[in-house]
């Protein structure tokens, strides 16, 4: 009796380990952490990488909600697989490097400076999330502004004229106002400048506080305000394009994870996710559904 029953306790414990082992050596355990940071254009990447790599067999954790310092250190402690980053905030804030305007210069900098950390970057997107001046529709056609030579000429012209809003980052950085106004050559002088809020500029301008306002230029409100974003025609913004920073360990567990973000990144540009974002914060639709309805436009959903 004893016998027999060895001989099932060791056969279980051998099936046993045969189906742990299976279960962790093949690519049917597919599963991966996505982080995004606490505004409506991560919380779209977010969700469209997470529909996408479920509709492709994947078991994916959305970790969203966090300030940018608090996600990559996520990712460098391991909680997050990986997520969609700035090559911008990624040079200047993690990496304390000087902002590179040209995008692809950006893009191979912090590619090889995070090997280091033991991150990739791959599938850099059109999305380019960096400042911009603009000034409502009319008003900028009135003025003949195209430019930020343009504004720098008419502001040189007509002093006290032009009133700015900004928040106070804006205000201070080196890639913001004080850089802008020494490359194009002009200054908008400490009483025309409003400091306030992030956000809180698009209101000021629709209700004539300021006739010239700081955006990000995925900004809903663009489109919402009808606003012209002036064109950096000297190249003094940074790029802050979009792309993929994922832990080293992950990508090589799974290189698919590449090719598969490498569809999304493709169809993504500052437009697209002006008009995603739109639909969430002007149209107040649920980003889900914002994300789903993409996916499927483009063919990446049935």
């Amino acid at each position: 009796m004893r016998k027999i029953v060895l001989l099932l306790f060791t056969t279980f414990l051998t099936a046993g380990l045969l189906t742990a082992c299976s279960g962790n050596s093949g690519s049917d355990d597919k599963s991966v952490t996505v982080g995004a940071k606490n505004y409506t254009a991560q919380y779209i990447l977010s969700k469209i990488t997470t529909l996408y790599l479920e509709d492709n067999g994947y078991d994916v954790e959305e970790v969203n909600g966090m300030g940018s310092t608090a996600l990559r250190k996520a990712l460098e402690n391991d909680q997050v697989d990986f997520t969609w980053e700035y090559t911008g905030t990624a040079l200047v804030t993690y990496l304390d490097q000087d902002p590179i305007v040209e995008p692809e210069k950006s893009f191979e900098e912090v590619k090889k400076i995070d090997e280091d950390n033991d991150l990739i970057w791959m599938n850099m997107s059109d999305i380019n999330n960096t400042y911009a001046l603009a000034l409502k529709e009319e008003k900028a056609e009135e003025l003949g502004l195209e430019t930020i030579s343009d504004l720098a000429e008419y502001v040189n012209n007509n002093p006290d004229e032009i009133s700015m809003a900004m928040d106070p980052e804006f205000a201070e950085r080196a890639d913001g106002i004080k850089g802008a106004e020494e490359l194009y050559d002009f200054e908008l002088g400490s009483d025309n400048i409003k400091e306030m809020k992030t956000g809180l500029q698009y209101g000021a301008i629709d209700k004539g506080g300021v006739n010239s306002v700081m955006v990000f230029t995925t900004d809903a409100q663009i489109k919402e305000f009808d606003l012209r974003v002036l064109e950096d025609d000297k190249g003094f913004f940074p790029a802050y394009h979009a792309a993929v920073s994922m832990r080293e360990d992950v990508y090589e567990d799974d290189p698919e994870l590449e090719d598969l973000t490498a569809d999304i990144a493709e169809k993504l540009s500052s437009e697209t996710m002006i008009n995603l974002t739109y639909q969430v914060d002007i149209e107040d639709k649920k980003v889900d559904d914002v994300a789903e309805k993409w996916l499927e436009e483009q063919g990446l959903l049935d």
